[in-house]
């Protein structure tokens, strides 16, 4: 299976508008060179343009929606289109991760469980997702994420125990907690065994450098392909077996005590 991260940069001076025409050709391009693309958190707005997520907010099936189905179906490939600020009917605003089939079907809907800012920026301007969300491939189960998800373990036991094989986390993570990135996909990835594809942005927005170094790894927590700090399509081929075979010959989820039905939890 082939996997490709696109890490673009949220220039402030391109209009959403046309940020989606950029992203919606970069995905076109990846017609029979990858099965499943994978992009950032928030690339419309930028995931700190705080102040721009209500004005840039769109409902679920909006246009963003609309420009990666048609982009999806017009590759041929699973496309995870990282995430968007949605607007519930009732004004609530959500951190929204859209997945889609190669014919362009929605496969899966995620809003952001943990949300970043602690007494500001996202964690009070929107609200939070409580569905864990899988999604079956053919050749493996996606366990969908988001960004700050990635400091939460527990969240991701519970996408495994749903089944999920390959982690997928977009994110808009800064230049500098860049260390924790890495450190927290590979431990992910281990404790998991588990792939983990997570895909950044580059550049700076809303005045944070952004992280980059989108970055592939497998169960064993060996890094498979890692990105710069620019923009780049980031291209590996892994198999998505190994996840099972990596649990079978070294059994460590079975030895699980602890749990959230542990007596005292």
């Amino acid at each position: 299976m082939r996997a490709s991260l696109i890490q673009i940069a949220v220039n402030e001076d391109e209009t959403v508008e046309a940020r989606r025409r950029r992203v919606a050709s970069l995905v076109r391009e990846r017609a029979d060179a990858a099965d499943l693309v994978v992009l950032p958190e928030l690339w419309t707005t930028g995931a700190f343009a705080f102040e721009r997520f209500a004005a840039e907010a769109e409902p679920l099936e909006g246009a963003t929606y609309e420009a990666m189905a048609k982009a999806a179906s017009d590759a041929g490939v699973w496309l995870h289109a990282g995430s968007v600020p949605e607007r519930d009917r009732d004004g609530t605003l959500y951190n929204t991760s859209l997945v889609f089939s190669p014919s362009g079907d929605l496969a899966a809907a995620y809003r952001k469980i943990h949300r970043f800012g602690f007494d500001k920026g996202e964690a009070v301007l929107m609200g939070a997702g409580r569905e864990l969300v899988t999604v079956p491939l053919p050749e493996t189960t996606l366990g969908v994420a988001t960004c700050y998800d990635l400091r939460f373990p527990e969240l991701f036991r519970g996408l495994v125990d749903a089944g999920a094989e390959t982690l997928v986390v977009p994110a808009g993570w800064p230049e500098r907690r860049r260390s924790h990135w890495t450190l927290l996909a590979r431990a992910r990835a281990v404790e998991n065994q588990a792939f983990v594809l997570a895909c950044g942005t580059a550049g700076t927005h809303a005045s944070v450098p952004q992280a980059g170094h989108s970055i592939v790894v497998d169960p064993w927590g060996e890094v498979l392909a890692e990105a710069g700090a620019d923009e780049e399509i980031l291209n590996v081929d892994f198999d998505p077996a190994k996840a099972a075979r990596t649990r079978e010959q070294f059994p460590a989820l079975k030895d699980r005590v602890l749990g959230l039905d542990t007596p005292g939890h």
